[in-house]
């Protein structure tokens, strides 16, 4: 879904918010290309975030932002380049050996295991990799992401905001440091998006959790994010603010022109 709403453009754009330096930062990657079937997707993209940090990620679509996830989760090999977590070059590590250090990754759409409970997923969390988890773990992280529903119930029955939450429970039980949450209002209406918008900002300054998020939703990256970072065709183009991003005329060009573009086109169809 292309980006429909923009927020209201303040009188003097807010100055940029500088990332925090590579020495100093949780998370980091550093020039990460990649190539897909012959095509360019990722262009030397370097990006770092804080601990506790939460940084958006904004885009058309087709700027490669989940392509980045794949490479910052361990999804994919870039062709070039390194990711570093707490200090560690991790980029030859799988997406499961990242996932055990600490790197959690939620994604578009909220796939749960439908033949099982949501007692059942909880446990399958819990004792997917050593160290085990206790019963105790599963609760924490289902009280921290308020899962308020019947333990007996099917994951299938859920709704999407109850398989979100599900799912990040399972993350959280873990205690991870850092957050890939790919669109996490994908699917949600204006209350259930107030919901875990509040969610976000408990995970990140209460809990001290670095949050990346690829989000379409201006007015959730509003009240959540420190720092937004914008793609355009596998390339960073602006970073700052989000009111100074949204005021680049490299960030109008790319995303309203397209916009723009999109509706006379659609127009000349009909």
């Amino acid at each position: 879904m292309d980006l429909m709403v923009r927020a209201p453009a303040p009188e003097t754009p807010s100055a940029t918010v500088h990332a925090p330096p590579y020495a100093e930062a949780l998370f980091s990657c550093r020039d990460i290309s990649l190539d897909l079937g012959g095509r360019e997707i990722l262009k030397e993209i370097s990006l770092s975030v804080g601990r506790g940090e939460v940084l958006g990620i904004i885009g058309p679509n087709g700027a490669g932002k989940t392509s980045l996830f794949e490479v910052l989760s361990g999804r994919m090999q870039p062709k070039t380049g390194h990711v570093l977590f707490r200090g560690k070059d991790v980029t030859a590590l799988p997406l499961f050996a990242r996932a055990r250090l600490g790197i959690g990754r939620t994604f578009q759409t909220p796939v749960v295991p439908d033949e099982l409970t949501v007692e059942q997923t909880l446990k399958a969390a819990r004792q997917a990799h050593r160290p085990y988890l206790t019963r105790h773990h599963a609760e924490w992280g289902a009280e921290m992401v308020r899962l308020n529903v019947p333990p007996n119930m099917l994951t299938a029955q859920l709704e999407t905001l109850n398989r979100r939450k599900l799912l990040l429970a399972c993350l959280l039980m873990r205690r991870p440091q850092l957050l890939l949450m790919d669109e996490p209002a994908a699917g949600l209406i204006n209350s259930e998006v107030d919901e875990f918008d509040d969610l976000i900002r408990t995970l990140s300054k209460e809990l001290n959790i670095t949050i990346i998020i690829v989000e379409h939703r201006i007015e959730l990256l509003a009240t959540i994010a420190d720092r937004v970072i914008v793609m355009d065709a596998g390339e960073i183009i602006s970073e700052g603010s989000l009111d100074f991003v949204l005021e680049d005329p490299r960030v109008n060009a790319a995303y309203f022109e397209n916009l723009a573009e999109g509706a006379l086109e659609e127009s000349d169809a009909s």
